[in-house]
């Protein structure tokens, strides 16, 4: 990125001011990136662990899996997954609230002892599923948010920090050598007024 200075103070003062705000927002882009990291990590681990959970539900539950066959159909279904929103280093993700289910009715006297129990079970396992994507897609957006502030962060440390530490370099050096110039301008004109004075008074 090519930054754009004029050769004066009016420049140099303003490219100190853009360098000191990158300067102070580096170390906070940083530490958001390292959080986006650690919570996007720990969100992968925990919608994992309630996969693991389900898969080992299921596998507890497989003595019985003969017993399913006899259960109704669509007996129970998720009616609506109510979410809530958590900041997370500024990134707004989703929290699971609530799951509301339909159980629809049944008659407790026909059908085996076992199908309320059924019923219980497979809310249990459904919410465990839901949990579970819902911790996927929160790693998702902080993964995304990381992403991006990974970038942000490179953009300053790599390409406009020393992009404008080099601009104000070359402003200084550009001035100091104006300055000198100027100063050995005035010197020689000095010089040659005492060579031209002293030339008067010797003709005199």
């Amino acid at each position: 990125m090519a930054i754009k200075f004029q050769f004066n103070k009016t420049s140099l003062n303003d490219l100190n001011k853009q360098l000191k705000v990158r300067m102070t927002a580096l170390p906070t882009l940083k530490n958001k990136e390292s959080a986006l990291r650690m919570e996007a990590k720990r969100a992968r681990k925990r919608s994992e662990e309630l996969l693991e959970e389900l898969q080992a539900s299921l596998r507890k539950y497989d003595y019985i899996a003969g017993l399913w066959n006899e259960f109704q159909p669509g007996l129970v279904t998720v009616e609506d997954v109510e979410l809530e929103t958590v900041k997370i280093a500024g990134v707004r993700t989703p929290a699971l609230k609530n799951v509301k289910y339909i159980v629809h009715d049944f008659n407790t006297f026909r059908k085996p002892l076992w199908y309320a129990e059924g019923v219980r079970l497979l809310q249990k396992l459904a919410q465990i599923g839901i949990e579970s994507e819902i911790y996927l897609e929160k790693m998702k957006l902080l993964d995304f948010a990381r992403k991006k502030t990974t970038q942000k962060v490179n953009l300053y440390e790599k390409v406009q920090i020393p992009g404008y530490q080099e601009a104000i370099l070359k402003i200084k050096r550009y001035m100091e050598d104006e300055e000198n110039l100027s100063k050995a301008a005035q010197k020689i004109v000095k010089n040659r007024h005492q060579a031209e004075e002293e030339e008067e008074n010797n003709d005199n």
